[in-house]
């Protein structure tokens, strides 16, 4: 949980320190600019709310790498909850309004995440799972989209050293195999979901696990 904090306050503080002409550069989301990309985050800070404050009963269901939908389809932005997702970016009109949203919500799902009992059972997606195990699951998401925003920004800050880690394990978990050791998180992290394709010689590298790629998490 303390991972989860370190994770989201540091995709935050990526967002707060942008240029306001940074956000109508692209993401690295596809079909999405900047902009798109931290109106998704508000949307996701109001999921992580939610579910803190939706007790579920019974034995968990799921934990932090099974919570995840698994497909071998990229996204094409054509999805409507993506497109609405753009509508509502461009509403905002000014960048400082989404920043200012951004912090409202996402400090006040900060906060929750910190108070939370880790061995609390919470409800979400007909999904029960522990709280711990659900913001844990939340790691791997603030590091992606942490890679997303500063996909074509060079110089801005990384993700935390330890989210990237832990995203890495995570997604190697998902593909049932690790990555090549001589890569970097990043770029197991990048390519192993599809955000960018393996060159010739990583696709070599990654043998027969080359065929089961991407690894699209959602």
């Amino acid at each position: 949980m303390d991972l989860f904090s370190r994770s989201w306050a540091a995709l935050r503080t990526a967002v707060a320190e942008l240029p306001d002409e940074d956000f109508a550069r692209p993401s690295g989301c596809t079909g999405w600019l900047v902009r798109d990309l931290v109106c998704h985050l508000v949307i996701d800070a109001q999921d992580v709310l939610i579910t803190l404050v939706t007790p579920a009963t019974g034995e968990p269901t799921h934990n932090a790498v099974t919570y995840w939908n698994v497909t071998g389809t990229p996204p094409t932005g054509d999805d409507p909850l993506d497109a609405l997702t753009v509508r509502l970016a461009a509403a905002y009109e000014e960048p400082k309004l989404l920043k200012f949203h951004l912090d409202d919500v996402g400090s006040a799902a900060g906060r929750a995440a910190e108070l939370a009992d880790p061995e609390q059972r919470v409800g979400t997606q007909d999904m029960v799972l522990t709280a711990g195990d659900y913001l844990s699951a939340y790691v791997l998401e603030w590091t992606l989209h942490h890679l997303d925003l500063i996909a074509h920004l060079p110089g801005a800050p990384q993700p935390p050293a330890e989210g990237l880690a832990r995203s890495r394990a995570m997604l190697e978990e998902i593909a049932g195999a690790p990555f090549p050791a001589s890569w970097s998180d990043q770029d197991a992290l990048r390519v192993g979901t599809g955000r960018r394709p393996p060159t010739d010689a990583e696709r070599a590298q990654l043998g027969p696990l080359a065929a089961e790629l991407p690894f699209v998490i959602g």
